[in-house]
């Protein structure tokens, strides 16, 4: 399992937004036909809507899936780390995020500038979640926080890509 930790070591994923965990639940993305894989690069034209996401795990237990992004505005200067772009909890095991409840809207990757990290979270559940407050803003949401007020614990699967802004289309 220590392979499939390594690259969100390497990509700082595990220290900027997660402590070091042990993956103990399978979670598929894909944008399109894109399989998402840690460290991939997915174009913010591929990623406006919702990734299509399966995990594996017990119908009888629940998750909640987190997305964020550490690097906004800008990798060089984070000053709204993290900016968290969809949450949704109450997700059985063995389904994906429609047959949860969506806490938070997902809003597509849209770097200004530099290569940003898109980092889908998974947690599992003690319990049915029942009210969720949303966040006040999107900018300064903190992935750790968010868990401990939750006590959701360490996350069970955790995925990441890159991206970048798109240059505009090229006019005649």
């Amino acid at each position: 399992m220590a392979a499939s930790v390594d690259p969100l070591v390497v990509g700082r994923v595990i220290g900027d937004v997660i402590d070091l965990f042990v993956p103990s639940v399978t979670m598929s993305v894909y944008y399109g036909s894109k399989h998402v894989t840690n460290g991939c690069d997915v174009k913010p034209s591929t990623a406006s809507n919702p990734p299509k996401l399966t995990i594996s795990g017990h119908p009888n237990d629940l998750y909640t899936l987190v997305m964020t992004d550490p690097d906004a505005p800008s990798p060089s200067e984070p000053s709204m780390r993290e900016w968290v772009h969809w949450v949704v909890a109450d997700i059985p095991g063995g389904t994906n995020p429609t047959k949860g409840k969506e806490i938070l809207s997902y809003v597509g990757p849209r770097p200004p500038v530099g290569i940003h990290r898109y980092i889908l979270v998974l947690f599992r559940q003690k319990a049915a979640m029942g009210v969720v407050e949303q966040p006040q803003s999107r900018a300064n949401f903190n992935t750790r926080l968010f868990a401990a007020h939750l006590e959701l614990g360490l996350p069970v699967a955790t995925v990441y890509f890159n991206a970048q802004k798109e240059p505009a289309a090229k006019r005649r």
